[in-house]
Formats: structure tokens, C-alpha cells, sequence
């Protein structure tokens, strides 16, 4: 029975720095702010942008978001879209041939989005660009997404990330991603930067100097990881990453629950594979003096919040069941202590399309994580597609 006490002890000590965590975030990202400067200058040279538009298989959206995306309030002779098409059917790629953008072609027996922009960046003449940004194939920037960002430039960043939000807010599991990433944001981004840290990565929307970027994409191990190992390279190379809330770039959140399961799949086996290859590091960098840059590969072994959720809900119940008092009011009290940390960062926006509706489907999420959790050897072995509709509803209509 001792034995039983000093594990479930341990197991709370884990949970509540996982909480602490989450809780110490969300109060740095209500009481400080991003790194937008509080006005748009009128800037004094326009960077060269190339815009990396990664996409398999994405022939249901990529016209859509290409047409988009050229609205630009940019110069047009100073910004290229770069569509990275890789198994597009023939049709979509004589109407994108059309267009003012460039395409590469690219044919890979496993696929995936660093085998895509690595190719990317062998074949462009990086030369030619002062910024490269990377965009999914259903984002849509937002019309001054590239000026903010180069006015992030202007002022000594080379490295940037903007803020991801909800391009549809259609369904229950949709409106729940949506909470999920500006939950995310707050916390990951903003919380990150207003404690001194380096903001983390989302996938897209992020922008940094072409030569940065291509020897921090150079040692690509993971197989759905790779904007996780791009922020811990460039991280490790002495370069912080900011993050500016006021530059956004529209997402297509999934709108069905096996979507989200599959997506979540890939998601927990990078986030996996990104611990077993550079968690050793992360400890010899913070025992070596340099604790921003360790703690940021530390970050990755946080519990994701629903799982964390999850393990709360378990630990309520075993406590119950000792029926000791205080075995079971400590996972009470941290439960209230998450809750309140993600209820802080949810943007009032959001908060007007919660119901009842997306309370009740919490648990399916956590029943899909749990099954993703199970499922993550199958993301080892093949990129795991999340596929596009185009769905409407922009985000906040």
C-alpha cells in the first residue's frame, strides 16, 4: 500500500508543475504583451517575401487560398507565393500555372512538409529573398499580414510568428480547435514572450531569414514534427522568435471528430519523437547556463491540456476511492486551477459561439485524444494528411 501512496504522490507532483505551468502562462499573458510595435510605419524598404505554400493533395483549396493571398497590401513585385505542389492533379496545376505565383513540383514515396520545403529551399535562389514565410494551403493572410511582418524585420527580428485563428467556426469540434489554438497562443506565444522566452511555432504563419531557416530545417528527424524542430534549431542557434498578435493568418480548424482524431494522432507522435531526440539536449543546455534555450526543449514534455484534464479527472477518482480527504481535493484544487488558467485565455470572440452543446462534447474529445494517444505508432511510419475543404464561416461572421 506504501508503494501505491508514493506512486500516486509522484504522479501528483508531475501534474501539479503541469498545472503550475499552464497557470503561470496565462496570468503573463493577460498582464503583458506581444511583439507588435503599437503603430504600422510607414517602412523604409520592402523586404523581398517568399511565401512557402507546402501542399499535398490540397487541390479542394488551393486556388481558393492562392487568390487570397495575392491581396496582399504589398508590393506585388515584392512578395512571391511559392506553391510546394506535390501530388496535385493536372487540372489544378495548368489553372495555378495561371496565375502570378511560382510552383514546384515535388514527388516523394512518404511525404512530408519538410521533405517539401527542404526541397524548397535546395531549388529557390534563397539570394533573392530577405524573408521567407511559411503558409499552410488553406491559410489565408490576413491583407497586412506581410507588412507586419516586415516591419517585424525592420526592427531586428529574424524569426516571427504570427497569430493562427480560426478561418471556420462551423461546427462543435471546430468551435473547440478554435478555443484550442487561442488557447494555445496565449499561452505558448504571448505568455512565452512577455516571460523573456522565445515564442513556439505553429506550423505556419511564422516567418525568419532565409539562411536561419534553411540550416535550422537541415537536421529534420521527426516525421510530423518539423515546425517543432525548426523553433528548437533556431532557438539553439542563439535567435529568439517572437510573435505578433496583431498579424493574422486564418486556419482551417477540423469540423469532424475522426478529423481531429487523426490530426491529434500526429500531432502527439511528433511531439513524441521530438522528446526522445532532444530532451537530453534541452538538460544540457539549462545545466550548461543556458536556460532559455533549454527550457524550450523542456516545454515539449508539458502535458496537452486535455490530457492533462483527463489525468486530473483520474486522479480525482483514485483519490475518492482511498478515501482519504486530501488524496482527493488536491487533484479538485488543480482541476479549478487549469480551468481557470484556460478560461483567462480564451478571446472574448470565442466565448460568444461557446454553448452548452461544446461543454458536453469535452469528454468525446478526450475519448478521440485518448484513441490518438493509442494510435501514435501508425504517425511513425506515414505522414498522417489532414485534408481541406475550403469550409466558409471566417472566423468572428
Amino acid at each position: 500500500m506504501i508503494v501505491f501512496y508514493v506512486f500516486y504522490l509522484v504522479f501528483l507532483g508531475y501534474i501539479l508543475l503541469n498545472v503550475l505551468y499552464w497557470a503561470v502562462f496565462a496570468v503573463a499573458g493577460r498582464l503583458g504583451r506581444a511583439d507588435d510595435t503599437d503603430t504600422l510605419p510607414e517602412p523604409s524598404s520592402f523586404r523581398k517575401i517568399g511565401v512557402l505554400i507546402p501542399a499535398y493533395k490540397e487541390d479542394a483549396v488551393i486556388i481558393d487560398s492562392v487568390t487570397d493571398n495575392l491581396k496582399q497590401q504589398y508590393p506585388a513585385d515584392r512578395f512571391d507565393l511559392i506553391v510546394i505542389a506535390d501530388s496535385f492533379q493536372a487540372d489544378t496545376l495548368a489553372k495555378l500555372a495561371t496565375l502570378p505565383i511560382k510552383v514546384l513540383e515535388v514527388s516523394f514515396e512518404v511525404s512530408t512538409v519538410a521533405k517539401a520545403i527542404n526541397s524548397a529551399l535546395s531549388r529557390l535562389p534563397l539570394e533573392e529573398y530577405d524573408i521567407l514565410v511559411v503558409s499552410d494551403a488553406d491559410n489565408h493572410m490576413a491583407p497586412d499580414f506581410l507588412s507586419r511582418i516586415n516591419n517585424a524585420f525592420a526592427q531586428g527580428w529574424k524569426a516571427i510568428q504570427g497569430h493562427r485563428v480560426a478561418k471556420n467556426i462551423n461546427t462543435s469540434v471546430a468551435i473547440l480547435d478554435a478555443v484550442s489554438e487561442e488557447i494555445n497562443n496565449h499561452i505558448f506565444r504571448k505568455g512565452s514572450r512577455v516571460l523573456g522566452l522565445s515564442s513556439a511555432t505553429i506550423g505556419s504563419g511564422m516567418a525568419f531569414e532565409p539562411s536561419l531557416m534553411k540550416s535550422a530545417m537541415a537536421t529534420q528527424r521527426t516525421m510530423g514534427g518539423y515546425d517543432k524542430e525548426l523553433e528548437t534549431n533556431v532557438v539553439l542557434s542563439g535567435h529568439k522568435i517572437g510573435y505578433l498578435e496583431q498579424a493574422y493568418i486564418y486556419d482551417e480548424k477540423v469540423a469532424h471528430r475522426a478529423v481531429f482524431q487523426n490530426q491529434r494522432t500526429r500531432w502527439i507522435a511528433a511531439q513524441w519523437q521530438f522528446v526522445t531526440l532532444y530532451l537530453g539536449r534541452g538538460i544540457r543546455e539549462i545545466f550548461s547556463g543556458r536556460f532559455a534555450s533549454g527550457f524550450k526543449v523542456i516545454q515539449a514534455i508539458v502535458l496537452p491540456k486535455i490530457l492533462l484534464l483527463g489525468l486530473l479527472l483520474l486522479g480525482l477518482f483514485i483519490g475518492m476511492f482511498t478515501g482519504i480527504s486530501i488524496l482527493w481535493l488536491l487533484p479538485l484544487a488543480f482541476a479549478l486551477v487549469l480551468g481557470l488558467s484556460l478560461v483567462i485565455s480564451v478571446p472574448a470572440y470565442l466565448w460568444k459561439r461557446i454553448s452548452v452543446r461544446e461543454f458536453l462534447l469535452i469528454p468525446m474529445v478526450l475519448f478521440s485524444f485518448v484513441r490518438a494517444l493509442l494510435n501514435m505508432r501508425k504517425a511513425f511510419k506515414r505522414f498522417m494528411h489532414t485534408p481541406h475543404t475550403g469550409s466558409p464561416n471566417p472566423q468572428g461572421s
